[in-house]
């Protein structure tokens, strides 16, 4: 088939370049309106249910919500693990699915089971289910301040009402949260006191208030010959309206709000604040849906939030970016494109000094962009974005990609210099077609190698594989289309630029003659030492063997986002106001570092975000310029400044910490998870475990996950007085809930703004005295609290974490970047095993180097599966075990230079560079398999008979396409190798380091190893060949010395 290609190719010249030419331009077309993110998609298909609360304590929420919803969600199909944070007056439970999920389907299936939980939740309890986002969480953090003076009510108004709904419009924003400022409400706060002189009670204020400022309809009417609209205006936004509100009658003597409560305005009581370059501010997150393109809707905002600041008022400023993720994407995205470019660069003077032939060159090179493109047209049909793997999967094959052109090129450039030389030359067309079907073979077979070994790559499940298969993708699509390249477009050109190649010409550049020479000289010297060749070889490779054992272990290479995540955690049981001040020295202290451009701080839980952070809990967003000191020198400089805080701190990068979070359920890179269920055992059995981790040399950031007791005032019904009173325990805690916490009476409307009218009793009369003297309405008249009820001072969880139907604490640390993780990991579970637990309390120790531990296992077994494949198509090639066992030797020889190259550049082995072994695997095979066919071929067509001349000729004749094939997918690495820091090149440096380096070993041992094992081994095989080949031609006789059956 494919040697069908390469002659109607040849007859229909130019209906190939104009389709080639086309498949050009539509490409470029295309390319730029590809969606272009960080990575590929890694949003694990997850649905988040919010249960709000107001008022409820941690254990409350978690008998009366939290294990209701629990219950009904586990067991759902396709669930893999529900998670769930009980916390003050909030319930979120996780519920993960497999992968393949469909997340629709997932949310389709949530929604019906909530519908039967429904009814045995608390009354008015209603359970919300959360935007479908994306794992990369905010993309864009926004600062909003303004001048001094300005009312932090103002503040947020401009942002939940100006900024927040525009935002929203925009299309791929999934969420837009602010935190910060204060939300205005119109506040009444009853005055107990007057209320009992004028005998009124709570129920008639609310009876009163209940839809204040809220407009009614009329229905219609017809008058005039016209039909109008009566409706019935109750709207008002004046306090002295609703203060002149007339609440009871008594002795035909009104009795109007004001005389009974305090109206004014007021903030609703928050659970989180926010500050930017330490001074009080609003912080607006804004979250993008999974398949959004992050740069193009960046832009949209930034766009919108230009317009947006010119009708702000005076020194309001809502253009000030805390964070921008589409930076970091830029700049690898910058990275990678450098290195494709850099990488072809490098190809072409490679080629150029093998070739000596810029005509040759050019011919090879246009194989790059034509294969670059379809690959650019098969991720639009696919629905890939341009990220730094799918770029990484082209910048790590851009040497290859020239290979079956070179390969293709070298041969007719070869042949057409013999054809010149003979006495009746064949025509040029010929010679071409020829040329290219005696190498065609080859070169398909070790295309199919290449496809075979990625075999073990999409198999990955897990973020492993969702980050690592679109690279794949790229890489084999991209080989593919330079296969179909050098079939169709690369004959073509040849016959019109190479045709008429000069006899006189010399045929080979001066570089290769003396690679030729070495070579020469190198085969008679290993012909002669067989034994000592293979036996130093066989030493190398069980070196090699123990070396990659030994190397440390890691998931992934660190990142370098150019932003700093801390996140800090006080004692809980800090109030919000005392962690708000103590969290503005945090950001002083770290504006003093010389790196930290600006700083923005979340302190708590927005109102609307899905992650139950209490008030001890801050997030400081740092972002940084770049300096001459390495990052770890940074980090320790933020840690050092930090620590005359009585604080927890820990250190990461916002993806970095959403990935790790994904993975365990806690931002950190080691979560161990002890799962039992008395609270009190899990924080002691916590806490004897952070101890004895602390002597694990590399464990960074340790800490204890902050379930500890908060106080708590606990108010008692005495039932035996509170029947007395006439009044039930239940009546009592429902009116104590109205006072204390707080009770939503109606809603006044301003165009699109709408502020809740709340009734609940004052700050000083919720304190524990102020409870005590509290009166509360009965049947017999108001009573002192402390009559009734009994007022105590304790404490409580502040909250309670479960995880799979069991309480769960976590015990969480990082690596220090210079101990190897997998040492880390030993020591710690060393340290658990030595530790005697309780009966009905077990641990679980997670992060990402479980994710490592299992690819590593599953990249393993699998390779040995696609070895087996790549041995069955050898066999069913050559028709000869000993053969293919020749061409699958190459494979180890890699082994050498790439643990050498990894230990030099201080690498770990990481999924990563086990990403090159698999690539090496193929590169390496197709030099064998190249040499092994022009020795068959040499014999089968040319005459040559077994023996150190055939090997000699065949190895010679080959040297020019192998080393420049090896050399192109070698050096085209060189800008990957260098930069490793770097944006979009940190994740790609390992994979480059291990191609690299095996490619040096595999390629300078194969100039000698493959000719020496087919001397001693190949000659039965041949002669089989060659007997088989001639039993053919005597059935079928080939056609005037046809090449169209070379291997």
């Amino acid at each position: 088939m494919f040697n069908l290609l390469v002659t109607q190719s040849l007859k229909n010249r130019l209906f190939v370049l104009a389709a080639a030419f086309i498949l050009v331009a539509y490409g470029s077309f295309v390319l730029p309106r590809l969606p272009v993110d960080v990575f590929p998609d890694l949003n694990r298909p997850t649905v988040v249910l919010m249960t709000e609360a107001p008022g409820l304590a941690p254990q409350e929420v978690e008998q009366l919500i939290t294990y209701p919803i629990e219950t009904a969600m586990n067991g759902m199909p396709g669930a893999t693990r529900v998670r769930s944070v009980s916390g003050v007056g909030l319930s979120i439970v996780y519920i993960e699915f497999g992968w393949d999920t469909e997340i629709f389907r997932a949310r389709q299936q949530v929604a019906e089971r909530l519908t039967v939980v429904q009814a045995r939740l608390p009354t008015g309890i209603q359970p919300q289910m959360g935007p479908i986002s994306s794992i990369m969480g905010e993309i864009m953090l926004i600062a909003i301040t303004g001048p001094d003076g300005k009312s932090a009510m103002d503040l947020r108004e401009v942002a939940d009402f100006v900024i927040r709904p525009q935002l929203l419009t925009i299309p791929g924003i999934a969420q837009v949260i602010p935190i910060g400022g204060e939300v205005r409400q119109y506040r009444i706060a009853p005055n107990i006191q007057m209320m009992n002189e004028l005998e009124v009670t709570p129920q008639q204020i609310e009876q009163a208030v209940r839809q204040f400022g809220v407009n009614t309809g009329g229905g219609f009417v017809d008058q005039h010959a016209r039909e109008y609209l009566i409706r019935n205006i109750g709207l008002t936004n004046r306090l002295d309206d609703l203060r002149n509100l007339t609440v009871a009658t008594r002795n035909n003597q009104n009795i109007v709000l004001r005389q009974v409560a305090d109206v004014d305005f007021g903030a609703r009581p928050k659970r989180g604040d926010a500050g930017f370059m330490a001074k009080a501010a609003v912080i607006i997150g804004v979250q993008k849906q999974p398949s959004a393109d992050t740069v193009a809707v960046t832009k949209m905002i930034e766009a919108q939030l230009a317009e947006i600041q010119k009708t702000l008022p005076a020194g309001v400023k809502a253009d000030q970016v805390q964070f921008r993720q589409a930076t970091f994407i830029e700049t690898s995205i910058k990275n990678v494109k450098t290195v494709l470019l850099e990488a072809a660069a490098v190809v072409a003077v490679i080629l150029i000094l093998f070739l000596l032939n810029v005509r040759a060159t050019l011919i090879s090179l246009t194989a790059i962009p034509i294969s670059i493109l379809i690959t650019v047209l098969v991720f639009k049909y696919f629905g890939l974005s341009i990220n730094t793997m799918t770029l990484g999967g082209l910048a790590i094959a851009i040497g290859e990609l020239v290979d079956d052109a070179v390969v293709d090129v070298e041969n007719i450039l070869r042949r057409l210099k013999e054809n010149t030389e003979k006495s009746n030359p064949l025509p040029a067309l010929q010679v071409i077609a020829l040329a290219s079907q005696e190498v065609r073979s080859g070169i398909v077979y070790a295309t199919a190698i290449i496809i075979l070994v990625f075999v073990p790559l999409f198999a990955l499940s897990g973020i492993e594989g969702r980050l690592f298969t679109p690279l794949g993708i790229a890489y084999i699509v991209s080989i593919l289309a330079s296969l179909l390249t050098s079939i169709t477009v690369t004959p073509v050109l040849a016959y019109y630029f190479l045709r008429n190649a000069k006899p006189h010409e010399e045929k080979d550049t001066f570089v290769v003659r003396r690679l030729k020479a070495a070579n020469r000289r190198l085969l008679g010297w290993v012909f002669q030492r067989p034994k000592t060749v293979f036996t130093s070889v066989i030493a190398g490779v069980l070196m090699a063997g123990v070396g990659a054992v030994l190397l440390p272990r890691a998931f992934l290479p660190p990142f370098n986002e150019g932003t700093i995540l801390v996140g800090l955690q006080y004692n809980p049981g800090i109030s919000l106001a005392e962690s708000n001040r103590l969290g503005q020295i945090a950001e002083q202290l770290v504006l003093a570092v010389p790196e930290v451009k600006s700083v923005g701080r979340r302190t708590g839980r927005a109102e609307l975000d899905e992650h139950a952070e209490g008030v001890h809990n801050s997030e400081i967003d740092i972002d940084l310029a770049r300096s001459q000191r390495r990052k770890e020198e940074v980090y320790a400089d933020i840690r050092r400044r930090l620590e005359v805080l009585p604080v927890a701190v820990a250190i990461g990068q916002p993806i970095a910490h959403r990935l790790d979070h994904m993975l365990s359920g806690v931002r950190a890179q080691l979560a161990l998870k002890i799962y039992g269920e008395d609270l009190d055992t899990l924080r002691t059995l916590a806490a004897l475990m952070r101890t004895r981790l602390q002597s694990v040399p590399g464990l960074v950031d340790l800490q204890v996950e902050k379930q500890v007791l908060i106080p708590q005032l606990k108010i008692t019904p005495d039932y035996e007085r509170a029947s007395l009173y006439g009044i039930t325990p239940a009546a009592l805690t429902e009116a104590l809930e109205g006072l204390s916490n707080g009770r939503d009476l109606s809603q006044i409307v301003e165009g699109n703004r709408r502020f809740d009218v709340v009734m609940r009793i004052s700050d000083l009369n919720r304190s524990t005295t102020g409870l005590e003297d509290l009166l509360v309405s009965t049947p017999k008249g108001f009573v002192p609290l402390r009559n009734i009820a009994r007022i105590d001072e304790g404490d409580g969880p502040n909250q309670i974490l479960r995880e799979n139907g069991q309480r769960r604490i976590v015990v969480s640390a990082n690596g220090d970047g210079v101990r190897d993780m997998a040492a880390i990991v030993a020591d710690i579970r060393r340290v658990v095993a030595d530790t005697q637990l309780p009966r009905g309390y077990v641990t679980s120790l997670e992060g990402t180097f479980k994710a490592q531990e299992e690819a590593t296992l599953l990249i393993g077994l699998l390779s040995l599966v696609s070895l087996g494949l790549i041995f069955m198509v050898l066999y069913q090639r050559y028709e000869s075990a000993v053969l293919a066992g020749i061409i699958l030797a190459n494979i180890p020889l890699a082994l050498i230079g790439s643990v050498l190259a990894l230990w030099l550049a201080g690498q770990s082995l990481s999924v990563a560079s086990m990403i090159g072994f698999i690539t090496l695997a193929g590169i390496t095979a197709r030099n064998g398999i190249l040499k092994i066919s022009h020795y068959i071929n040499l014999v089968l067509f040319e005459g040559e008979k077994f023996g150190r001349d055939l090997v000699v000729r065949g190895s010679l004749e080959r040297l020019t396409p192998v080393l420049m094939t090896a050399l192109a997918a070698g050096l085209a690495l060189i800008p990957l190798l260098s930069g490793a820091g770097e944006p979009g090149r940190e994740i790609l440096h390992p994979v480059a380091v291990t191609i690299f380096g095996g490619l040096v070993s595999a390629t300078l041992i194969d100039t000698f190893l493959t000719p020496l094992m087919f001397l001693k081994f190949g000659e039965k095989p041949l002669n089989r060949i060659v007997d088989s080949r001639r039993a053919q031609q005597q059935i079928k006789p080939q056609d005037g010395g046809s090449m169209a059956e070379a291997f």
